[in-house]
């Protein structure tokens, strides 16, 4: 069977109701948090993505028993130092930015080497932006080339806690240095740039030492050592980062109508909602609710609206990191001439992505002005693609994948996308949804 697709039609205007897959970056955080726990845990809706298996895969290494199928997931913890594991253990993060950075805060005081190793992609990734911080705590690392995957982490003694300035606005970043301060003595001091704050919330309702002062650029966390963490039950919700292509679908067909279920709304995920909005689509939250500190609703999506260009606020990036590629689609139709800078973070993800979509848009025939960190989109609201387009080559990135077949379905051509297994990491049943819509 060819792991590659080909779309030659535009997708029809639909009226739909659907409920997208699980939200990743809560899966994997509940995974991490249940294997430390005093107890069992479990979890339904569970995202059963290549990601979480491999997070799963991970606490099974550290000593955890794990049982999971389609209903529900069940961890076994041991408590807050009961992973058990030999001497020159080897983790695979896979593709998985998520896991292998955040695992190596948990795993700061280890007593034993560990190596961690990551597939192509995950191996171009910038994992001294985690060893460096948690190296003044007292972990001691190798990396290759000083920089990349593999790496070792070292027995660590004498642990202290630290002060940090996380001003990339990565959540991966944060989280890291959250969980080494969990391991650590004293007070950690984070002033972070604003990102996204799933674990500070799983911390909060799990009633973890952690508090948060909110300021208006900045968040000041500060982190005590953890003594106990209690056993949880979840009910992960559907994934923003996930909805967003379809959200975007709906926006650039000219009757169509969505409704997205119980969608994770945190309020530093949703900066696609805010970018959109002020592009002119018209998107409504409905049925609104709080689930353990997670803002949750339904999102109603309507098509056929003119869209407008936007010079997009870099207060929304890191709330809209995920999302920029399929957001750059709108700009393509949108009239005037959109702006999105300050996006060399961009660049860090699973694919050099800026550079992505600058190609992506180039083949759709669209001009746009890139730089490191920066691009400029001149949009077309009567654009349409009436040549063959292939996908091909681009690190099995999830996202260019999806993006490439919302693009197919919202302008037309003959689409030759590659890889699509890429989407095994995040959200393996997309196909299954864009055929929902085609019926």
């Amino acid at each position: 069977m060819t792991n590659s697709i080909v779309i030659k039609k535009k997708l029809k205007n639909f009226n739909k109701k659907i409920v997208v897959s699980a939200d990743k970056s809560i899966s994997i955080r509940w995974v991490l948090f249940a294997s430390l726990a005093s107890g069992n845990s479990k979890a339904q809706n569970l995202l059963i993505s290549e990601d979480v298996k491999a997070a799963i895969k991970t606490v099974r290494k550290l000593g955890i028993k794990v049982i999971s199928n389609n209903k529900f997931c069940k961890i076994y913890g041991k408590g807050i130092n009961g992973f058990n594991y030999k001497k020159n253990l080897t983790l695979n993060a896979e593709n998985s930015g998520t896991l292998g950075r955040l695992i190596l805060g948990f795993l700061i005081n280890t007593t034993k080497p560990i190596k961690l190793i990551g597939d192509k992609s995950l191996s171009t990734r910038d994992f001294k932006r985690i060893s460096d911080p948690l190296s003044k705590f007292g972990g001691v690392f190798k990396l290759k080339n000083k920089k990349n995957l593999p790496l070792t982490i070292y027995e660590s003694k004498n642990l202290r806690s630290i002060s940090y300035l996380e001003n990339r606005g990565s959540a991966q970043c944060k989280s890291a240095v959250i969980f080494a301060g969990m391991r650590t003595s004293g007070i950690t001091l984070i002033k972070a740039k604003k990102s996204r704050n799933h674990t500070e919330l799983m911390c909060k309702y799990l009633k973890l030492p952690l508090t948060v002062e909110n300021k208006k650029n900045y968040d000041l966390i500060k982190v005590k050592k953890v003594k106990e963490i209690k056993p949880f039950d979840y009910k992960i919700p559907s994934d923003i980062s996930s909805s967003a292509f379809f959200i975007i679908l709906t926006a650039l067909s000219k009757n169509s109508k969505l409704l997205i279920k119980d969608v994770n709304i945190n309020p530093t995920r949703i900066g696609v909602i805010s970018i959109l909005k002020k592009m002119g689509v018209n998107i409504i939250f409905q049925n609104q609710k709080t689930y353990k500190g997670e803002k949750l609703a339904d999102i109603k999506i309507e098509g056929g609206k003119k869209l407008k260009a936007i010079n997009c606020p870099t207060n929304l990036n890191s709330e809209a990191i995920d999302e920029f590629l399929v957001i750059f689609l709108v700009a393509a139709k949108a009239k005037g001439i959109s702006y999105f800078k300050d996006l060399a973070e961009l660049n860090q993800k699973e694919s050099p992505r800026l550079k992505w979509g600058a190609k992506i848009l180039n083949m759709m025939g669209v001009k746009n002005i890139v730089t490191n960190s920066s691009i400029k989109i001149y949009g077309d609201p009567n654009l349409e693609i009436r040549k063959k387009i292939i996908i091909k080559n681009y690190l099995k990135d999830h996202r260019v994948f999806m993006t490439s077949v919302i693009a197919s379905l919202s302008f037309g051509g003959e689409w030759h996308i590659y890889d699509k297994d890429s989407i095994k990491t995040s959200f393996p049943n997309f196909l299954k949804i864009i055929n929902e819509l085609k019926n």
